[in-house]
């Protein structure tokens, strides 16, 4: 018995002596730690419950708004990221600026082209129609006729004296009615499908001039032979005509949304630049798509700047050269001018922006275009200044002056001793602008040329194009084959700056001479002595098991292979110059 009151004394004392938060311990509602104070070997409660309100271990709304309050971050922890991103707005707002100098050069390219038909072309035939009467006088029986640049400027002259003539019987008062007459809805729908079959005509146009120009001048076996030059003649001046006439159509329906009373035509002319930015901007695009882009910008805005004069020369018509109707039409100019460049601002920023494209690539773009100017202005040049820039830019300039010979003989009525003598001097302002304006572009593209480092590839031997039909090449092609490095497979003489290839100096039928390094001789027919003497060959070694790769490695080895077969992207100079870069259809 004394034992058990002793035992159950003893549970008492340790019931007594219980903490009465040893269970919330136990259960971490309360973290005691051993800097509390204790006295007589408790734990002080109000420690304990002060050390919970300071750091409570689960979580609340107060405590999470705290933090969301007081939360701090590094952003030099991520450096390089900001840094590029901060890149990026510096090329987005210099972009707007480095586009307008490319596209400034690009106009007065166009300028240049176009007053080329005005100015210098009737000079050039005429001096080809004086050496085609004098020629055969002086005895001279032996020589050319005319030489096949004369050759290609007369059939310019023929074409538009041809389609002008035509343009006669084309009514534009009735085609303006006409087009008026129409509700809006389908004149929006005829004014984007003129757009589009303006581009293809362009870029189908070149070729058919093309193609005369080469029929005509090509060395010719029989004289029979030439009659081929007269149907690629009549194809060249139909195209001439059709391409005039939907020009035509294109100003009057300008015209018709200027002279609109609400101004709704204009407005969805306008808002059709801006459908532009989203067929274009979310699309991947590299330099050579850019450039190309680029190229058709600089033709279109031209272009509209062309069909803006035709419009305004017709309403001052109309309205008797009233000067205060100018001040009437001045508002509709400049909101599509304002829409035009500020569509082609917004295109190009994001296109960069979206492709990581810097903003220099457009100093590169106005080097290319005046290398393109350089290389047609040498000695040896194949093709003429403006059929260079049509093909360039998709710009013809044929058709568009054709129109406006149209349009400023039926709007201004020569009569007159007065009148033809203003109109030469009118003239020689139009040569006197022609040549200022092509010395200033020399002078600038031989310096664009210059910071581009490209001054040395004008004298470049012109390499072989491979075709782009996909055809077979011939023997000739064959034989002037280059490799990947650009190095040719046969000898080539070094040529200098001033004196032109030797291009007589291969044969065609050469074959190239296997290279001796890469392979070794062939062994003679042995004599029983050198089998005696020579010493037996070594037995191979085994072949050593190749080491298993890892997933990683094997990764790394595919992506490595796909690089090295990957075709290497062009450079812009190596873009055909028969290409057709300004007719892009997004």
């Amino acid at each position: 018995m004394a034992d058990l009151s002793g035992t159950d004394l003893s549970e008492e004392l340790k019931k007594r002596q219980k903490r009465p938060w040893g269970d919330l311990h136990k259960s971490g509602k309360i973290g005691i730690t051993p800097e509390l104070p204790e006295t007589l070997g408790f734990y002080d409660i109000n420690s304990v419950r002060r050390e919970q309100l300071e750091h409570p271990a689960d979580p609340s709304l107060t405590r999470f708004i705290s933090a969301e309050l007081t939360r701090g971050y590094f952003l030099e922890h991520n450096e390089a990221k900001y840094t590029e991103r901060r890149e990026r707005v510096y090329t987005f707002l210099r972009i707007p600026k480095e586009l307008e100098k490319l596209m400034t050069f690009g106009f007065f390219l166009c300028v240049d082209a176009f007053l080329y038909v005005f100015t210098l072309l009737p000079l050039r035939v005429l001096l080809a129609v004086l050496r085609l009467l004098t020629l055969p006088c002086c005895g001279l029986s032996g020589s050319r006729l005319l030489q096949p640049a004369q050759v290609c400027d007369v059939l310019k002259g023929l074409i538009m004296v041809l389609c002008f003539s035509m343009m006669h019987y084309v009514d534009y008062a009735m085609m303006y009615h006409l087009i008026r007459g129409q509700s809006v809805i389908k004149l929006y729908i005829i004014y984007n499908m003129l757009e589009v079959a303006d581009r293809l005509f362009s870029s189908f146009g070149q070729d058919i001039l093309d193609a005369l120009y080469w029929t005509a001048t090509e060395p010719k076996e029989r004289k029979r032979d030439s009659i081929g030059v007269i149907p690629h003649f009549f194809m060249a001046v139909f195209y001439v005509f059709l391409h005039a006439i939907l020009i035509m159509v294109q100003a009057s329906t300008m015209n018709v949304a200027f002279n609109s009373h609400n101004k709704s035509l204009l407005t969805i002319m306008m808002s059709n630049n801006f459908v532009e930015i989203k067929g274009s901007v979310f699309k991947k695009f590299e330099k050579n798509n850019l450039f190309q882009m680029s190229n058709s910008d600089i033709k279109e805005r031209f272009t509209s700047y062309v069909l803006m004069l035709i419009v305004c020369l017709r309403n001052m018509e109309q309205f008797a050269w009233n000067p205060d109707h100018l001040w009437v039409l001045i508002p509709d100019v400049f909101m599509v001018v304002t829409s035009e460049v500020a569509v082609d601002f917004i295109k190009h920023a994001f296109i960069t922006k979206f492709n990581d494209i810097t903003a220099d690539v457009y100093s590169e773009y106005r080097a290319s275009l005046a290398f393109d100017l350089l290389s047609s202005r040498q000695k040896n040049a194949c093709t003429d200044y403006s059929d260079s820039v049509a093909r360039r830019m998709g710009f013809i300039p044929l058709p568009l002056a054709v129109l406006l010979i149209r349009v400023v003989m039926s709007s201004i009525k020569v009569q007159g001793a007065l009148s033809y003598t203003c109109v030469f001097l009118f003239y020689l302002g139009l040569v006197t602008l022609k040549v200022l304006n092509s010395i200033v572009l020399l002078g600038k593209s031989c310096v664009y040329v210059k910071r581009a480092n490209m001054e040395d590839k004008l004298f470049e031997r012109p390499s072989t194009a491979p075709s782009s039909s996909g055809k077979t090449p011939n023997k000739a092609d064959q034989a002037s084959c280059t490799t990947p490095s650009g190095e040719s497979k046969m000898e080539q003489n070094p040529v200098t700056p001033c004196s032109p290839p030797p291009c007589s100096s291969f044969s065609v039928t050469t074959q190239p001479t296997p290279r001796s390094d890469l392979f070794p001789p062939l062994p003679t027919d042995p004599s029983p002595a050198t089998l005696a003497t020579r010493s037996p060959t070594p037995p191979p070694e085994p072949r050593q098991p190749a080491p298993s790769l890892s997933k990683e490695e094997e990764c790394e080895a595919q992506g490595a292979s796909e690089l090295k077969h990957r075709t290497p992207k062009k450079d812009l100079l190596e873009i055909d110059r028969f290409t057709i870069c300004g007719n892009r259809i997004d």
